[in-house]
């Protein structure tokens, strides 16, 4: 093989999140011919990891296991991958646009002295050199770009490019890399969730979220009903976060996540323009609000006028009997 891609690998509660294998995806419509070689960081045996990667693509991986690798810092992970990309001399690097990747990737980036287009949500390989595509101001627009002559390193918005079919039947070589991971300036002593334990929100394919139409805390409980029926996580906007109906790590849109699900439920969202910002681009939109002039209603493909303390269980009650 005459290129070699690199795909960070990113692991969360001991198992790779979803984007990981997208990445793998990503890389082979780069370029089909390459070598795609992903790297796992961390302070265990990551061989599961690793062969999940190898399921999914990956034609072998590299794995660094260091005590200070426990949980991720930018000084400590970016040592170990800027090790194995000095080592392994790659033609390029693909990672997911997550939290992680969008503190870690601009920092790689500046080190190894090239550029960096981020937030890709579709590439076009129809011609000599890929296109990438990203949405600007907000998701009102896109943009494509194109790398010729130069490193390409990109990162990735989760839940937009499919990854490849998992085949357990796929071997491929784990070599891990040893270095000392040294000048550690920030130290995690402890980690405190606050976000919601199930269905990862920025990778969902159903959402379900909620605005100040729901009115209380308790108002948030036939949407996780909703949710936990439809295999999704729960979000929501700005507006109900800031009236303590939710914590802050389930808001979505322009200060919060975006997110690109198969199917986006809005309940009780009037549909603000920062909101938008957050959820416009996911496949499906329905929209549940009592107030039929609501602009959440001139996205939605599918709008349900009514109160949504009513309309919520009875879905519930009819996806229920399609499940049995």
């Amino acid at each position: 093989m005459s290129e070699k891609l690199f795909v960070v690998g990113e692991v969360k509660d001991g198992a790779l999140r979803n984007v990981s294998f997208e990445a793998i995806a990503a890389a082979k419509i780069m370029n089909a011919d390459a070598e795609i070689v992903g790297i796992v960081c961390g302070d265990d045996d990551l061989e599961s990891q690793a062969l999940e990667l190898i399921y999914y693509g990956a034609d072998r991986v590299v794995t660094v296991k260091h005590d200070n690798l426990k949980t991720y810092t930018p000084e400590g992970h970016g040592q170990a991958i800027l090790a194995v990309i000095h080592d392994e001399s790659p033609n390029g690097i693909v990672m997911g646009h997550t939290s992680i990747g969008k503190d870690l990737s601009p920092k790689l980036a500046s080190k190894l002295d090239t550029g960096l287009i981020s937030d890709v949500t579709k590439i076009d390989a129809n011609g000599d050199q890929p296109v990438f595509i990203r949405p600007i101001y907000s998701g009102k627009a896109f943009e494509k770009k194109m790398i010729t002559g130069a490193f390409p390193f990109i990162t990735i918005r989760p839940n937009n490019i499919p990854s490849l079919e998992r085949d357990p039947s796929r071997t491929g070589d784990i070599r891990q890399h040893d270095i000392q991971v040294t000048d550690i300036r920030t130290i995690v002593k402890d980690v405190i969730r606050k976000a919601t334990k199930g269905v990862d929100l920025s990778e969902a394919k159903v959402v379900v979220a909620g605005g100040r139409g729901v009115k209380s805390a308790d108002g948030f409980k036939p949407l996780y009903e909703l949710a936990d029926a439809l295999g999704g996580a729960v979000g929501a906007s700005r507006g109900a976060c800031d009236a303590d109906y939710c914590d802050y790590s389930l808001q979505i849109g322009q200060t919060g996540k975006v997110v690109t699900p198969d199917l986006y439920i809005a309940v009780g969202i009037s549909g603000a323009i920062q909101h938008l910002a957050g959820m416009s681009n996911s496949k499906v939109i329905v929209a549940i609000n009592k107030d039929p002039e609501a602009n959440i209603f001139n996205i939605a493909d599918y709008g349900i006028v009514g109160d949504l303390f009513e309309v919520i269980p009875l879905l519930i009650e009819e996806i229920n009997k399609v499940k049995v």
